[in-house]
């Protein structure tokens, strides 16, 4: 009864959230611009795969995403007290947040479509897997030390002030087509894949950690993914800027 229960309260609630949008688009749709609907079957049936395509993915966060997250946060904060203070006993604590910052950006849908669509765009020039590489390194980097800072209690406001300093500086600095490509990047790493499990993963360090408070050190880690992205998107532009003009000027000489 309790999956019965979770599910129609779920698809209702998602219901409630949706037709707003739908709303919106059907005003504008035949009062604006005053045109009925190209095929009203096929927008009808998308409609219904994203009620319950959203539905789904929230029954899944409810029920395994989250549980996983605060489980493996527990399980490793555990093995980091009983191995004592210090850098090394938290090791596993940073690795794993960094495995997990990577691997869920580089299969994020939002970063792929826009990867591909910036390789298609630029003609090959942005190379579409170094691009995902690049984000997914600055998320993972950002994730750990969000981890550490949840870890050691310390302000989030040095961090993320730290990051945009940065960001400013690389942006004088960076290729200009790169630049606004490096903001969109930062901005769809915070999406699908990678919220759920940074998400569950900070509420669950947050819990365990003696002395931490759930409320105010287990949120804010998300918000290390899209600087730390900004900074590594931009940072691959000027390295691919460089050694362009490495090639240029150190060929064989006639």
């Amino acid at each position: 009864m309790d999956w019965i229960e979770l599910t129609f309260s779920t698809l209702f609630g998602v219901l409630r959230d949706v037709l707003p949008i739908v709303l919106v688009v059907v005003v504008f749709q035949f009062l604006v611009l005053r045109r009925g609907l190209a095929n009203p079957a096929r927008v009808l049936t998308g409609f219904v795969f994203v009620v319950l395509g959203i539905a789904l993915f929230l029954i899944g966060l409810e029920t395994a995403i989250f549980p996983l997250g605060r489980g493996m946060a527990e399980q490793l904060i555990a093995r980091a007290i009983a191995g004592g203070e210090g850098w090394l006993a938290y090791g596993w604590i940073y690795l794993f947040a960094f495995a997990i910052g990577f691997s869920t950006t580089m299969a994020e849908p939002s970063l792929i479509a826009v990867a591909g669509k910036a390789g298609e765009i630029s003609g090959g020039s942005v190379g579409i897997l170094g691009l995902r590489i690049a984000v997914a390194l600055g998320v993972a980097t950002g994730i750990t030390l969000g981890v550490y800072r949840i870890v050691y209690g310390l302000p989030i406001h040095w961090f993320i002030i730290a990051a945009y300093v940065v960001v400013v500086m690389q942006t004088a600095m960076a290729p200009r087509k790169m630049v606004p490509l490096a903001y969109d990047s930062g901005g769809v790493t915070t999406s699908t894949v990678t919220v759920p499990l940074v998400a569950a993963l900070g509420l669950g360090l947050a819990g365990a950690v003696p002395g931490r408070n759930p409320l105010i050190d287990g949120f804010g880690l998300i918000a290390f993914a899209a600087p730390f992205a900004i900074v590594s998107v931009l940072a691959y532009a000027q390295l691919s800027a460089f050694m362009a003009r490495k090639g240029r000027t150190g060929g064989p000489r006639k």
